[in-house]
């Protein structure tokens, strides 16, 4: 018989080795993958993990693809910490680009220092109203959070569809679904250092990622806010004795990942594509989900995560030029890491103890006959 027994202490040591048996066990599976595919395992691997930063312009270009999923995995950590299952990060970042694009082309026109400010408070503003149909549904009604915030993705979908094909849609874009391009004021500008110059696509926005997973550590480790989302997590109940209520914190975190989710929205609109377009995402949302496990709920965690699975997003596109493997792979590969460290983290929480039938009552009844 096989027992799971809850550890007291979970030590550092473990949980970097844990995940590093993830993600080798992760390598060993893909190789195994490629091989019964009929492609070389080494060559394989080398274009998903190695080529994709093997210039110094293509470790800037990893930084901007982490970029929305770092954003996005700091504000979904407060919900998972507190047990409240946001799902529908997809949809707050489409709705963030879409309260933010408003402003970009409807306000664009106010002055160029303020423009940039507003887009992104509207940003996060769009995200957080879209993340609140959930919270209010869960703390008024009891209603399942995973279902409300999935279900609502594929409504901001199909709203910017409609969007910019219809009431937004470019005069001047030859019929293609395109809203006008973004005032000048309104894009996030690339970085561009004195001596070094310009650093191929990276943008401020990757800057303000950094920063924001630094604030999101500070906040949970520091602060009551904090406190509060890991007592929600760890022992509901006890929220209540220790004086504030669990609804409050429900939708507290619920503002936090929705209103990050719309920023990531703004990033990304405003950073690199610098209009509206039907797809703004590209699946960031639910990859997202993929990185704050990744990084075991740490905030600062989420930066190293968000750069794992961006380069083997980048990995899969260099893959399929190189050698023809397809796209689908990458998938592939991040549900086997993911499915590996959700194996881990059972380890991390839980000593395996293997008893053999019937080795409970021998124990029991040699116990009683040395006390007799």
């Amino acid at each position: 018989m096989i027992n799971l027994v809850p550890r007291k202490e979970i030590p550092l040591r473990l949980t970097l080795t844990t995940t590093a048996v993830a993600v080798g066990l992760t390598l060993l599976a893909g190789a195994g993958i490629f091989g019964i595919l009929g492609y070389d395992p080494l060559a394989a691997l080398y274009q998903f993990f190695i080529a994709p930063v093997s210039r110094g312009y293509q470790v800037a270009d990893l930084f901007v693809k982490a970029c929305p999923l770092i954003i996005i995995a700091s504000g979904l950590v407060f919900s998972y910490r507190a047990n409240v299952w946001n799902i529908g990060a997809e949809g707050q970042m489409i709705l963030g680009a879409l309260f933010s694009g408003y402003v970009a082309l409807y306000w664009g026109g106010m002055p160029a220092p303020l423009l940039l400010p507003v887009m992104i408070l509207a940003g996060v503003l769009g995200g957080l109203a879209w993340a609140m149909i959930p919270a209010i549904l869960k703390t008024r009604f009891n209603t399942n959070e995973i279902l409300v915030s999935l279900m609502l993705t594929y409504v901001a979908a199909l709203f910017i569809d409609w969007t910019v094909r219809g009431p937004w849609r470019d005069p001047m874009s030859f019929g293609f679904p395109l809203t006008p391009m973004y005032p000048d004021a309104g894009l996030i500008p690339k970085v561009d250092l004195p001596v070094i110059g310009r650093l191929a696509q990276l943008h401020w926005g990757v800057v303000g990622a950094l920063v924001l997973s630094l604030v999101a550590w500070f906040v949970l480790r520091r602060t009551m806010v904090g406190f509060q989302v890991k007592v929600m997590g760890d022992a509901p109940r006890a929220g209540r004795f220790a004086g504030f209520s669990p609804a409050l914190v429900t939708v507290l975190v619920l503002a936090i990942s929705g209103g990050a989710a719309g920023l990531a929205g703004m990033v990304e609109a405003s950073a690199n594509i610098g209009q509206l377009q039907p797809n703004i995402s590209f699946g960031y949302g639910f990859t997202a989900i993929i990185v704050a496990f990744l990084a075991r709920l740490n905030p600062l965690g989420v930066i190293i995560a968000g750069l794992v699975v961006a380069l083997a997003e980048m990995g899969g596109d260099s893959a399929q030029i190189a050698m023809g493997i397809p796209k689908v792979v990458t998938g592939v590969f991040k549900g086997i890491l993911l499915f590996m460290l959700l194996a881990g983290e059972t380890f991390n929480r839980y000593h395996v103890e293997l008893r053999l039938p019937g080795a409970a009552a021998r124990a029991a009844a040699a116990k009683e006959t040395g006390g007799a």
